[in-house]
């Protein structure tokens, strides 16, 4: 009798449309993926970010962000990390931070892993500083060891040092600038065919100052010449 359903259970599957036993296999796929990704603590932020992500979340905390209106440069990452008094964003090719400012003026710009794509950096830091209002924050952050990614080009890569002196090269006084960076070998290697995802389980936080994967800062402009205290939009 067993034998004889088995048999009947194993006519009838055969006898399903292709796409239905397709359907099937792709269900135990994406159920044997879950699992996967359970076991091994799946977090679809690329590994090379975690701390990055972090310690620039711990930063922006730290912030009165109910008093800070926002510009984020490519991206909106960062657009509810925080109840800003307002958040903007400005995309390339509609807006080139590296032709002219905006005529608004802001208390926090953001451009995440955006300047290693410009081809004109220190005139678009320039142009940072001068949309920010007396006091005001600018957040960026890029990669160092990793492949080269052209959108729509990728010109540029700094350390710590070399980016701190980036922006006060741009005008950013060099006692109101904070930088950080993360990195060991095993991420480096990773990411040589494709962006890592981070899994807990599997992948090391520990950092190798030596190999730093992403690198970022946050200056803090002065006040005096250029800076105006007007805080209207």
């Amino acid at each position: 009798m067993s034998l004889g359903v088995d048999r009947a259970e194993a006519e009838d599957r055969n006898r399903r449309p292709s796409w239905h036993r397709g359907l099937g296999h792709l269900i135990d796929l994406v159920g044997f993926r879950r699992l996967v990704d359970r076991l091994t603590g799946f977090d679809p932020v690329h590994w090379s970010r975690v701390v990055q992500r972090k310690e620039i979340q711990a930063w922006m905390d730290s912030l009165p962000a109910e008093e800070l209106d926002v510009l984020e440069i490519s991206g909106n990452e960062w657009r509810d990390a925080r109840p800003w008094r307002s958040h903007r964003m400005e995309n390339f090719p509609g807006f080139d931070v590296c032709e002219k400012p905006l005529s608004d003026k802001f208390d926090l710009i953001i451009a995440d892993q955006v300047f290693e794509h410009l081809a004109r950096p220190y005139r678009a830091a320039g142009n940072v500083l001068s949309m920010l209002r007396p006091g005001g924050r600018f957040l960026i952050s890029t990669p160092f060891l990793v492949r080269v990614h052209r959108f729509p080009i990728d010109g540029t890569r700094w350390t710590e040092e070399g980016l701190r002196n980036f922006l006060v090269e741009a005008g950013f006084p060099i006692e109101g600038i904070v930088t950080g960076s993360w990195g060991n070998r095993a991420c480096v290697k990773s990411q040589f065919t494709r962006w890592t995802s981070y899994r807990s389980r599997l992948h090391s936080l520990h950092n190798e100052p030596d190999y730093p994967v992403n690198v970022w800062a946050m200056a803090t402009c002065g006040t005096g010449p250029g800076f105006e205290e007007d805080r209207s939009p």
